[in-house]
């Protein structure tokens, strides 16, 4: 079976996957190993059956969505929590030109691995990070509802705040408070000047039309 990507008229045969008269055999191979206790490392093991079960290529669809749920599976069963806080699938599908280029890399080669493995490894580590960024913004977020808990806010002043704790662009102005809120610019100076009332909002050192405001956050 050749394994095919790319749109039509210029497709790329990356291998060629085993014939249908060895799947059953390469399957059970595949399934033996999986199932059986195996002294390796589970973010190795995690690897190669992402890798050997792509490369058996089973079905005509979809063995790419299932390869990488039989790597989160090894990776959450050797962390035996019921919690995860990364994804290693969705870090794949990020990087998936790299992906592709890897594992066709992988496939027509040796049986020598390293290459694969050093990617995945690599790919896992970003998945983390990558995480890691996105629960620090969470708890920076809860931080900041947390310590204004007392606060009555209207419907544009959360929208607003929460803009700013997302990563606003650029300098947030009284005008593009009116814009973003579909206020008026006195409702926004308004609502700005509560804020500011409140230490929640600071306004930043340029003045006149430049006005611009920056977000208070809360001391750890």
């Amino acid at each position: 079976m050749q394994v095919i990507s790319g749109p039509y008229g210029r497709e790329t045969v990356h291998f060629e996957a085993p014939g249908h008269e060895r799947l059953e055999g390469e399957m059970a191979r595949f399934l033996s190993w999986f199932n059986a206790p195996a002294p390796t490392d589970p973010v190795l093991r995690s690897a190669m059956a992402h890798l050997w079960f792509v490369t058996i290529h089973p079905f005509d669809d979809g063995n790419g969505r299932i390869a990488r749920a039989i790597a989160d599976l090894v990776l959450a069963r050797s962390e035996r929590s019921p919690q995860r806080f990364y994804s290693l699938s969705s870090q794949i599908q990020q990087e998936r030109t790299a992906y592709y280029d890897v594992l066709e890399q992988s496939q027509k080669g040796s049986l020598d691995v390293t290459v694969w493995i050093e990617w995945f490894l690599g790919c896992l580590q970003r998945a983390i990070q990558s995480s890691e960024v996105t629960l620090q913004a969470v708890l920076t977020q809860a931080r900041f509802w947390e310590s204004h808990a007392g606060k009555a806010f209207n419907g544009r002043q959360r929208l607003l705040l929460n803009r700013l704790l997302d990563g606003f662009e650029g300098k947030l102005t009284s005008t593009k408070w009116a814009l973003i809120g579909k206020c008026s610019q006195d409702t926004a100076l308004r609502d700005i000047g509560d804020l500011m009332e409140h230490g929640i909002l600071a306004r930043q050192e340029a003045g006149g039309r430049s006005t611009s405001y920056q977000l208070v956050m809360p001391r750890p």
